[in-house]
């Protein structure tokens, strides 16, 4: 048994098969990930990489399903299915970012691929399938927990990937919070862990939370609206995402030259700065020295605010044309919290009374709901009258 210490969830265990696992080259390039991408640019301290968040993930995974199979023991029909699922879902959450490209999010809109679609390439590999035929686990319900896709365990599937509940959520909220400093972040763990239970719904099996788990499931819901506000939107990340994105249209001229799952995982951040190096790129000679080449001009965060944000974005437009650039993030919100209508998928609470959606047995969770936006007006330093 290896013992890994985390600053977040202390020390993490690992079997030898599970080890093996960690030790192949795809999952030690998560190393070489920054879990936060260009947020190291704000808030120093968040150069944590996706290498510890999969162990993290791992860890909070496997406490709640042991946590389920205390409260909730009839989910599964004997030990030896008990256990399978337990290595299925450790297998997961390891490999569940293991497609991520440099700086994450960027690079998907560059290369026109998302994270996902490499991971089933990955897997395939020779030395990630003989990691997986060792722990005695089924790539293919594998790679259906990390891509959401069905299976027979729609539990796993919430915990991997879920809209809501999943680990790999509870755990970046800790860790972000934690490398960042961002207090906001930070939620009840152990509470909402030991709320979580298996409900029937529609007669499928769901995960839900306990009703005496309601403020734990507050708690979460408004850490993760927060650490939007404050970090992953926060307008110097945003502003320099935008400068990578230009860096690596120009690093890349012919994205299919990365379709090659080779020539894909020969890319890490490591090397994506070293080519800002003596790049010719006037975006990767800002990133290189941290440059800013946008201005934040205006920022808008409600829904009430759009007329207002039009029509500061026509003015700019007006006077500046193409300098400006309108962030508007509000699509990339239809996650959090719980989902903006009946049709998205929710988090189910215990009751006196039943079986219900979180907004029923929350007036926050209620009031939360709806679709949150993010709107920021910059424009191009060179541009800018700042």
């Amino acid at each position: 048994m290896k013992h890994i210490f985390d600053p977040v969830h202390q020390f993490i265990e690992l079997d030898a098969a599970e080890v093996a696992l960690l030790d192949t080259q795809p999952v030690q390039r998560l190393r070489r990930l920054h879990q936060l991408g260009l947020a190291y640019l704000a808030y120093p301290g968040a150069e944590h990489s996706r290498f510890s968040h999969a162990l993290g993930a791992m860890a909070l995974g496997t406490r709640i399903l042991d946590t389920l199979r205390s409260q909730t023991p009839s989910y599964f029909q004997n030990e030896a299915d008990f256990r399978y699922q337990r290595r299925l879902l450790r297998a997961a959450l390891l490999l569940h970012d293991v497609g991520h490209g440099p700086f994450s999010h960027a690079c998907e809109h560059v290369l026109a691929r998302n994270h996902e679609s490499r991971t089933a390439e990955i897997i395939a590999l020779p030395e990630l399938a003989h990691a997986l035929a060792r722990l005695e686990v089924n790539p293919q319900e594998l790679l259906a927990l990390i891509t959401g896709s069905p299976t027979p365990y729609p539990v796993l599937r919430e915990l991997v990937s879920g809209p809501n509940l999943d680990a790999d959520r509870m755990d970046y909220l800790q860790r972000d919070a934690y490398f960042t400093g961002v207090t906001a972040g930070r939620y009840d763990t152990e509470q909402l862990i030991a709320s979580l239970r298996v409900y029937e719904h529609n007669g499928a099996p769901v995960l839900g939370v306990d009703g005496r788990g309601v403020n734990a499931l507050e708690g979460f819901v408004v850490a993760r609206y927060l650490m939007f506000a404050s970090v992953y939107f926060h307008h110097t990340t945003r502003a320099f995402e935008r400068t990578l994105h230009e860096a690596l249209t120009d690093l890349w001229p012919d994205p299919s030259a990365l379709d090659p799952i080779e020539a894909y995982l020969a890319w890490d951040d490591f090397r994506i700065i070293d080519a800002f190096r003596t790049t010719h790129s006037p975006a990767g000679q800002a990133l290189r020295d941290r440059r800013r080449l946008y201005s934040l001009v205006a920022e808008y965060n409600a829904n009430d605010d759009l007329t207002r944000f039009n029509e500061a974005a026509r003015a700019l437009r007006e006077r500046y044309g193409d300098a400006v650039w309108e962030d508007t993030q509000h699509q990339l919100i239809h996650r959090l919290p719980l989902g903006a209508s009946g049709s998205k998928p929710t988090v189910y609470v215990r009751t006196a009374s039943g079986i219900v959606d979180a907004r029923e047995a929350s007036d926050l969770i209620a009031r939360l709901s709806g679709k949150a936006s993010w709107r920021k007006l910059y424009l191009r330093r060179a541009e800018s009258p700042c």
